[in-house]
């Protein structure tokens, strides 16, 4: 299986790179720089691609250049940027400057637009092509928060796996959103699962548990799918 995780560099898409995959898979990190060293594991194959999705055009086509060859199976679209005051006590939208939400559009909305466009006539050859969007509890209703730029474009993934759906229900192309509460970044996989779900009491989830469920959605056979997987922290009491 190949699979391409777009943002991979640290965080979330880090965690992909070190705990998806099975032996002789191939992983292909994708993110504006390429990290030193790069990561290695046993019995994988692992690529990187240095593309600034702020830039999408430019990107998706070196992207759709790169994997040509050998094709790949998934798309993981791990780009998300928010404000930056967001998720802070002093957020204030009307301090938002235009360039600042410019960005975050370009990258979490065009980025993937294009990006998906440009990779689905490779994608479309594999016996079971999957899209894994990255969202966030940001696009449900109720979610309580005023951050207006990262809130609209986490709404956006919704609609576009939405349309993807439909227009390629033929192709057994599966979509699904992945809407994630609060993360707990800190804690690498390195780190044991106990230890790190006590960070935060509760109000922050593990990597090791979204990588978990990832697994388990590459598993699934070409008949079936998850449309959306929704998941707050256990104390998160907006949810």
């Amino acid at each position: 299986m190949n699979v391409m995780i777009v943002g991979a560099s640290q965080g979330l898409g880090r965690a992909f790179i070190e705990g998806l995959g099975d032996d002789g898979d191939r992983l292909i990190g994708v993110s504006r720089r390429m990290p030193e060293p790069l990561p290695v594991r046993a019995g994988l194959e692992i690529d990187w691609i240095e593309a600034d999705l702020a830039s999408p055009e430019r990107a998706s086509a070196t992207l759709a250049e790169a994997v040509e060859a050998r094709g790949i199976d998934v798309l993981i679209y791990n780009l998300g940027l928010w404000e930056s005051r967001a998720f802070e006590p002093n957020y204030r939208f009307l301090d938002d400057s235009p360039a600042e939400i410019q960005r975050i559009v370009t990258v979490n909305v065009s980025g993937a637009i294009l990006l998906i466009q440009a990779l689905l006539p490779v994608l479309l050859r594999s016996r079971a092509p999957r899209i894994v969007l990255t969202g966030s509890t940001s696009a449900l209703p109720g979610h309580g928060r005023p951050e207006v730029a990262f809130g609209a474009t986490k709404h956006a993934l919704r609609g576009i796996a939405e349309a993807l759906r439909e227009g390629f229900r033929e192709q057994r192309l599966a979509v699904t959103c992945l809407q994630l509460g609060y993360l707990n970044t800190e804690d690498d996989l390195s780190v044991p699962l106990e230890r790190a779900a006590r960070r935060g009491d509760g109000e922050l989830i593990p990597l090791h548990d979204v990588v978990q469920l990832v697994r388990t959605l590459l598993a699934l056979s070409p008949s079936a799918y998850v449309r959306e997987v929704v998941m707050p922290a256990i104390a998160d009491n907006r949810f």
